[in-house]
């Protein structure tokens, strides 16, 4: 006689039709298939955070697979994966991002948490099988991906981090840095006068760039703990995630960092310092704003006659878009580069190091953290542009956009 547990892996594998299935498990007692059910969700989801799955990115690549409700269940199980570890065996990370969630134990107790499940939504004891079978068949299907971040458990303490890129501090843009950067892009996505958002974004960009640089040197001087690289996952939602994939391209590379884009997941894997890449994250956030704020305002009427144009439109609007970003963050780059240059020798001293080399260095180091992760990696083919109306209006927003005079050092 098959278990509850080989049922279910049946249902799960095909060896039996999911509709049968399915009628079959809810004629057993809820008393002897939920506990089951549970812990077969448990293990999976387990396996998934040992695999190197962060809470943000399981609930962005659910909820693109299934529906808002699979996408709940992960921050359930969040919470749940939570409650086993104290907050000090827990990387700040990824308390941070179970808080972005949401993630909190609102089920007074695991045995009944599908029976509260069900009259939390209301629905009936079928539905939240399926529900519950329908989110195991996603997960199976996700492969283990780099540890970025260790899960819980395995939290090295506070400050300190130890991945792909090896052992080191940890270095982020300094907060008060971060709150200014953050305030001045608020402004210029808020801004409805392009030429105003431009100098608010440069001037985010400029703080950025030389906060960059000058923790280069200082680390190059012997002034500060040894940092190394690391990597961070950054989503990328659909519709035209291929072309947003392409600006977040263009902000990484003006930043020293460099970008590998896996589109079956939804993300794109950033290699950088870690001021670098938390750069990159709030600037091409406020450029896509900027980008799609652009586009509303500039995209040909839609209905459905218009519907295939207004497609092909917004797709060469966003390549464009990335294409002139990438353009002018070169040239940005370059000048921030000359005047941190000239600025270090005006005040620097005859053992200084030289700019140059410190970050030709880092920008190396970068490089072999990356090969580490993705040995091969495939060029993508440039996406269509089809609209040369999309285009023209894209280049046009990206001359408008507020810009960066970030850094300068990009070694390609």
């Amino acid at each position: 006689m098959t278990t509850v547990r080989e049922r279910i892996s049946a249902v799960l594998n095909g060896a039996i039709g999911y509709e049968r299935g399915l009628d079959a498990l809810t004629v057993i007692p809820s008393a002897e298939v939920d506990p089951v059910l549970i812990a077969v969700l448990h293990d999976a989801f387990t396996a998934l955070w040992q695999g190197g799955w962060q809470p943000v990115e399981l609930h962005r690549v659910v909820a693109r697979r299934g529906d808002t409700m699979h996408a709940h269940l992960v921050t359930d199980a969040v919470a749940a994966h939570l409650r086993q570890f104290p907050p000090a065996a827990v990387d700040e990370r990824w308390l941070g991002q179970a808080d972005a969630l949401g993630a909190h134990v609102w089920w007074t107790d695991p045995a009944t948490y599908l029976d509260e499940i069900a009259t939390r939504w209301k629905l009936d004891r079928v539905a939240v099988l399926d529900v519950v079978l329908t989110l195991l068949a996603t997960l199976s299907e996700l492969p283990p991906i780099e540890v970025l971040v260790p899960p819980p458990g395995t939290a090295l303490p506070r400050g300190h981090r130890s991945g792909i890129g090896g052992s080191g501090a940890r270095r982020p843009i300094d907060v008060r840095l971060l709150d200014r950067v953050r305030a001045l892009l608020a402004k210029a996505e808020s801004s409805t006068y392009p030429a105003e958002a431009e100098t608010y974004t440069a001037k985010a960009q400029e703080l950025v760039a030389r906060h960059s640089l000058d923790e280069a040197l200082l680390v190059a001087r012997g002034g500060g703990a040894e940092v190394v690289p690391f990597a961070r996952r950054i989503g990328v939602d659909h519709p035209y995630e291929d072309e947003k994939a392409t600006l977040l391209d263009a902000v990484a590379r003006a930043n020293r960092c460099h970008a590998v884009w896996s589109p079956e997941l939804g993300f794109a894997t950033v290699f950088g310092f870690d001021a670098d890449i938390d750069a990159v994250d709030l600037l091409h956030t406020s450029l896509l704003l900027q980008a799609h704020r652009a586009m509303a305002q500039a995209e040909p009427p839609g209905g459905k006659a218009g519907r295939a144009r207004l497609k092909t439109f917004r797709q060469s609007f966003l390549v464009a878009f990335a294409v002139r970003i990438g353009e002018r963050l070169a040239g940005a780059a370059e000048a921030a580069l000359a005047d941190a240059t000239r600025t270090s020798g005006e005040a620097g001293t005859a053992d200084a190091p030289d700019l140059l080399p410190v970050l030709a260095s880092r920008d190396e180091q970068v490089h072999e953290v990356m090969r580490s992760v993705f040995p091969r990696t495939v060029r993508a083919r440039g996406s269509r542009v089809d609209s040369r109306e999309g285009w023209d209006s894209g280049r046009a927003a990206a001359d408008r956009a507020a810009l960066h005079t970030r850094n300068a050092a990009q070694s390609r």
